[in-house]
This record gives structure tokens, C-alpha cells and sequence, in this order.
């Protein structure tokens, strides 16, 4: 069974690369455009890793990683926090808040995809 990723960015042509990206890689891919949402899906699909971008709206991804953390039902799924922030600061608050990894755009895919399956446990080659 395909392992489902939930994507929250709220750049479209970001959204896109990355969905098809995964696909072809044999994942299972649904998609948040802001904070609240993010949560919202996390609930009702139960995925089984998060890439999140910081800046989002309604609700920013620090906010969002640290509610999941917290709350036991979903504290074990990895979070992968993707962004433009690249400070020193960015990457403590991400430890901070509860982050299994950060990485920053722009970004090589093969980097993504190896990151995400080091996160699930995995070892198959990227397309």
C-alpha cells in the first residue's frame, strides 16, 4: 500500500512539482494550502508524513508542527518542514517545535524524495 503524504504549501507551481514528483514515486499525495487546513486534513487522512512549508496563511507552519507534536494521536507522524527560511533561527525554532527535518528552497528533488524516505523508513531508488 502506497504511504500517504500530505503536502501544505500555498504555492500552486510548488504544489504541482512536488505532487507529480511524488507520484512517479509511488506516493500517495494530498495537499493543504494553509494552516488550518493542514490540520483539517491531517485528521481526516491520516497520512503517513508531512512536508510543510512555514509561511502559510491563516495559520504558519511552526504553529502547526507544534499543535501535531503535542497531540499524541499525531505526534508520530514525521513532519518535514520545507521553506525559504534558511536563518539559523528558523532551523532551532523548527527543532523547537518538534520538526523530524527541515529543508530549504529551493531544493534538488532527489534530496526531497531521499529525505522523505529516510523519514518513513525506506530505501528504494527515486525516480
Amino acid at each position: 500500500m502506497a504511504k500517504r503524504v500530505l503536502l501544505v504549501d500555498d504555492e500552486p507551481n510548488i504544489v504541482l512539482l512536488i505532487e507529480a514528483r511524488l507520484r512517479a514515486n509511488g506516493y500517495d499525495v494530498v495537499s493543504a494550502v494553509d494552516g488550518l487546513m493542514a490540520l483539517e486534513m491531517v485528521k481526516k487522512e491520516k497520512p503517513d508524513l508531512i512536508i510543510l512549508d512555514l509561511m502559510l496563511p491563516k495559520m504558519d507552519g511552526y504553529k502547526v508542527c507544534g499543535l501535531l507534536k503535542k497531540d499524541l494521536r499525531y505526534s508520530k507522524i514525521p513532519i518535514l518542514l520545507f521553506t525559504a527560511r534558511a536563518q539559523e533561527a528558523d532551523v532551532r525554532l523548527g527543532q523547537e517545535v518538534g520538526a523530524d527535518a527541515y529543508l530549504t528552497k529551493p531544493f534538488e528533488p532527489k534530496t526531497l524524495l531521499s529525505k522523505i524516505q529516510e523519514l518513513l523508513g525506506e530505501s528504494r531508488p527515486c525516480r
